[in-house]
């Protein structure tokens, strides 16, 4: 429905610039060529006003001539550089593009070259931790803090402290 609608829409504009045109062409015409009052003219006079009309007609066939020519030379040129354009498409054919997977190991090979020996396997650079390690830690420490609070307290208790942190880090 819409295309239809559009397509009578641009028949009529259609129209109404070709009635437009024809009507630009008439006005100019009756600028340009006056009507010519012959019947107060001798037979001398009609045949000078005829070759002078000849003479335009001549230089407006010239003219017009040599648009058509380089109208035609300018087609022939379109129509060259065309075949050309064809041409240059057949010889390089565009293979139809696969969607790839390349892992990320692959990809820095690729931009690193082989010498450069990166991994990004991130599951092999992960702690592992085990589930029975951390329910141990957290009985001990459930355990050890009643016991801990009364030893640590005062300045002996700070000192402990100080002392474990000290030991651990040598």
């Amino acid at each position: 429905m819409l295309k239809s609608l559009m397509v009578a829409k641009a028949k009529e504009e259609l129209e109404q610039e070709m009635e437009e045109k024809e009507e630009e062409k008439t006005k100019y015409l009756e600028e340009k060529s006056p009507p010519i009052q012959t019947r107060s003219m001798s037979l001398g006079e009609l045949r000078t006003l005829c070759e002078e009309l000849h003479a335009k007609i001549d230089v407006v066939d010239e003219e017009r001539y040599d648009i058509e020519a380089k109208v035609l030379h300018n087609t022939r040129e379109i129509k060259d550089l065309n075949i050309k354009v064809l041409d240059l498409r057949g010889k390089f054919k565009r293979p139809s593009l696969r969607r790839v997977r390349v892992s990320a190991d692959a990809i820095l090979r690729s931009l690193l070259g082989s010498k450069h020996k990166v991994s990004l396997d991130l599951r092999a650079n992960l702690k592992s931790v085990k589930k029975e390690d951390t329910e141990k830690e957290k009985t001990v420490e459930v355990s050890d803090w009643r016991k801990n609070v009364e030893a640590m307290s005062g300045m002996e208790g700070r000192k402990k402290m100080f002392d474990a942190a000290k030991g651990h880090s040598q």
